[in-house]
């Protein structure tokens, strides 16, 4: 949930122009999400369906539940420090716990702790309308020393 105290250094609304503006060759991925809510230290993207992202089986596939919750754990971290657009993942594990329903995604991050150079958190993944995790993810982000 949001904090009370300390309001997120960039807005959902800058985020999306920020994301724009300095990924413009990767805007047609993130037009698959949603970022719904941001709060500082952490945040709420929707991934929407599409056949396309299923596997044999019928499931959405692991890359693509991977690649939601990196992408809702920069936006935390971005929440958190402000425009750092070069901070980096340095690890990332994910326990894949229960196969999602064909419906939209939702990733919900937040970080455990907030260094100078390292930032760590998770990431809880659920198909939507359903309480039960999909899957849970572990994350560690490299903050650059230079932030300029």
């Amino acid at each position: 949930m949001a904090d009370a105290i300390t309001a997120p250094k960039l807005t959902r609304e800058q985020l999306v122009e920020l994301l724009a503006a300095e990924f413009p060759e990767a805007m047609h991925a993130v037009g698959d999400y949603e970022i719904e809510e941001v709060w500082h230290g952490g945040c709420r993207v929707r991934r929407r369906y599409h056949e396309r992202s299923l596997r044999p089986g019928g499931t959405v596939s692991g890359p693509v539940m991977m690649a939601l919750a990196d992408f809702t754990m920069y936006l935390a971290v971005l929440s958190a420090i402000g425009w750092v657009p070069l901070a980096v993942t340095t690890n990332l594990s994910i326990n894949f716990l229960k196969k999602p329903g064909a419906r939209d995604l939702l990733a919900e991050a937040r970080l455990f702790k907030l260094g100078k150079r390292l930032a760590v958190g998770e990431v809880k993944l659920r198909s939507d309308g359903d309480d039960d995790l999909v899957a849970h993810v572990t994350s560690t982000y490299s903050i650059p020393a230079d932030r300029s």
